[in-house]
């Protein structure tokens, strides 16, 4: 998810980038992990006192566990260098049994993890290169999520798994942004994620649970939308024509097997033997505020992609190839669309000043709409809300709760159905028919220490994998991130 590392809002749900300023964020724990930087800068603090001036946007410092030791931190920032380094860890469990006779299923647990450094430098305070930065992360992952235990690959119980794995060191993004006409438009090029500069926002990984943090899944959904920890060669223009809008655009080449251990496990292999296509996403944001105050961000957005998918129906003669037999139709042009939101609607408390504090209560919701010729996922809907600083006592605490809604394609409904009268193997990992999916979380996010969060949690799963063949099932799990320095 992630890609620049600045403090001013650039992009409507997650994307920092312009001088002007803009509403901040409310929902998040306070807490920034390194695969959301950009999307959690601007409810962050930052040094106390001024560093030397620079074009390039400043880099936020979260609350670390060590937040300055020895004054290391202001010396790196002076010199023009950012630094993040977090470990992310999150565990589920299922409290409800697996559906008998159906799968090798079985009731357990599971933890998955990630430890990642992110890298900013500021070339503008190094070399003098006006307005020009440098981003690097690299991770590494462990573990694996719960759902697959109780038959369920729609939705992930936790955020983190697979991707950049089974490796000590994994290369997310490398490279470079440049920040022009004070900040009203920037253009950054090299190894980097699609997914962490559209379709994002800061507030989905208040939660755990796939379906929504990272960026709600269907947004994924035919595997060619590079997402972290997959960084492919890419180009990302954004431009801030009014003070509360923002258009950006991309151009991406996608390859095969970005997620695959086999073919690219280190994330290091830059040759193009693999690209295989490109997408070109577009995406427009609004950034209102309600009753003048209170901050809200409209994004709207579509990509086109011209890899070729296969027809997840149709043959090559436009026939069932459940029937026929034959290869399936391949599409070298399919798109996707997205409309998200979000909108503060209250804050609890004010300071001494009269200015409203991050406290309040913040909504979330959205669409996404898939080409249902080539993906799995038709459409998705989710709504949730986020309460900040419920307690006075707890200023940086959260209560959250989401739901996500999935609808399968009616192609794979219809494949499925007739490859099961065949009384043949179904596809996409399914034990029944897939036809629609609903998951559910709730949490509390408590800050324990500086750069400490520790968030319980509840999930639900009601038709997992989207089959009503298979028991819903309830998950109860626990999340800590810790940010080092």
């Amino acid at each position: 998810m992630p890609s620049q590392f600045f403090r001013r809002s650039l992009a409507v749900a997650c994307l920092i980038g312009s001088v002007a300023p803009t509403t901040a964020w409310a929902g998040n724990n306070g807490e920034e992990e390194t695969a959301s930087e950009p999307s959690y800068q601007l409810n962050d603090p930052f040094p106390d006192h001024k560093m030397h001036s620079t074009s390039v946007p400043a880099f936020g410092q979260p609350q670390a566990v060590f937040y300055n030791p020895f004054g290391l931190t202001d010396w790196l920032r002076r010199h023009g260098i950012g630094l993040l380094f977090d470990n992310l860890n999150e565990y589920a469990g299922a409290v409800t049994k697996p559906t008998k006779n159906v799968g090798d299923y079985r009731q357990g647990s599971s933890n998955a993890g990630q430890y990642a450094l992110s890298l900013n430098v500021d070339w503008e305070r190094i070399a003098h290169i006006k307005g020009f930065a440098t981003h690097m992360v690299v991770t590494g992952r462990y573990g694996t999520p719960a759902n697959r235990m109780f038959g369920d690959w729609l939705n992930h119980s936790s955020e983190i798994y697979g991707g950049g794995g089974n490796v000590v060191v994994h290369l997310v993004m490398a490279y470079g942004e440049e920040t022009l006409f004070g900040g009203k438009l920037s253009i950054a090029a090299g190894r980097m994620p699609e997914l962490s500069d559209f379709v994002a926002s800061p507030l989905f990984c208040t939660f755990q649970i796939n379906a929504i943090c990272g960026r709600p899944r269907a947004a994924a959904d035919t595997g060619v939308a590079s997402t972290f920890p997959a960084g492919i060669w890419g180009l990302r223009v954004r431009a801030r024509p009014l003070r509360e809008s923002y258009v950006q655009l991309g151009l991406y080449l996608t390859e095969e097997g970005m997620f695959s251990y086999t073919m690219n496990r280190s994330g290091f292999k830059f040759n193009s033997a693999y690209i295989n296509g490109v997408r070109m996403p577009l995406e427009l944001g609004w950034e209102p505020k309600f009753r003048g105050r209170l901050p809200g961000h409209v994004k709207v957005g579509a990509a086109l992609t011209t890899t070729p998918l296969s027809d997840i129906h149709e043959d090559q003669y436009g026939e069932p190839y459940a029937i026929t037999g034959l290869d399936q139709r391949q599409h070298r042009a399919s798109f996707n669309t997205w409309v998200l939101m979000d909108q503060k609607f209250m804050t609890y408390r004010r300071n001494s000043r009269g200015q409203d504090t991050d406290s309040g209560l913040t909504a979330l919701w959205g669409f996404l709409y898939n080409d249902k010729r080539v993906a799995v996922r038709n459409w998705q809907a989710y709504g949730g809300l986020i309460s900040r600083g419920t307690f006075a006592s707890r200023p940086n605490d959260t209560i959250a709760f989401v739901f996500s809604y999935t609808a399968i394609s009616p192609g794979v409904q219809r494949v499925e159905e007739m490859l099961r009268a065949q009384g043949k193997e179904l596809p996409y990992r399914a034990t029944g028919i897939q036809r629609h999916a609903i998951v559910m979380e709730a949490n509390y996010g408590w800050r324990a220490f500086r750069g400490v969060l520790m968030q319980p949690m509840v999930e639900a799963f009601i038709r997992p994998n989207g089959q009503g063949n298979l028991k819903d099932a309830v998950l109860l799990g626990f999340k800590t991130h810790v940010e080092f320095l």
